[in-house]
């Protein structure tokens, strides 16, 4: 199996193609894709199927993995993330879309592959093929940052040298041209005061 490669602009990706990229994750795809930071892996929360895939590709269970959750918009939250406070609101008005990661108090309405956690990472991207993208789909992306096997390396930019280190591995790879190589800050928001995980790429002067 080859994996289907879309090229898409950022500044006016083709509606037909994201039309047949949301129909293939609702079948049960595996994506490789831009973000505001660096391309990812991913495929939808609640689709049994992809998950599989995913977990037999990174080797984890998704349980259990430090993954995050990919929503369009802060709205799109709530049957996820518990109710939070206007100091968090504030926050995420702030920092989002953009490259930050928070990890939110989850509710017990989580995809049944994730009913356990208690909390899970939130991504919401500034990406415009996400953009378009998310609206799409009939739950949010399971979203991981797709690591280079070059350990000093870290992240890999290029899209022909994804393409060859993915290529047949993944069902889908959406090329949007060179990606970043600079990973999400990561913010956690179940602590009080909040704790910084990782700095990133996103300022943290929005804390």
């Amino acid at each position: 199996m080859n994996t289907r490669v879309y090229k898409l602009y950022p500044s006016s990706p083709n509606e037909k193609a994201l039309d047949e990229i949301a129909v293939a994750l609702a079948q049960g795809a595996l994506m490789i894709y831009p973000t505001d930071t660096v391309y990812a892996l991913g495929c939808l929360s609640d689709n049994i199927q992809a998950l599989n895939k995913f977990e037999r590709l990174r080797g984890i269970k998704v349980a259990k993995a430090p993954l995050s959750f990919l929503f369009g918009s802060i709205g799109d939250l709530s049957d996820y993330i518990r109710p939070f406070d206007s100091p968090v609101f504030r926050l995420l008005k702030r920092a989002l879309p953009g490259p930050y990661a928070f990890i939110m108090a989850a509710t017990n309405k989580l995809p049944k592959s994730f009913q356990k956690r208690k909390s899970i990472g939130v991504r919401i991207s500034a990406h415009p093929i996400l953009q378009a993208l998310l609206p799409r789909l009939s739950s949010p992306l399971i979203t991981a940052s797709l690591h280079d096997k070059d350990a000093i390396k870290v992240y890999t930019s290029d899209p022909e040298e994804i393409l060859a280190q993915w290529d047949g591995m993944v069902d889908i790879f959406i090329d949007a041209g060179t990606g970043g190589n600079i990973p999400s800050t990561v913010v956690d928001l179940t602590q009080t005061p909040y704790a910084l995980i990782r700095v990133g790429k996103g300022s943290v002067d929005i804390l």
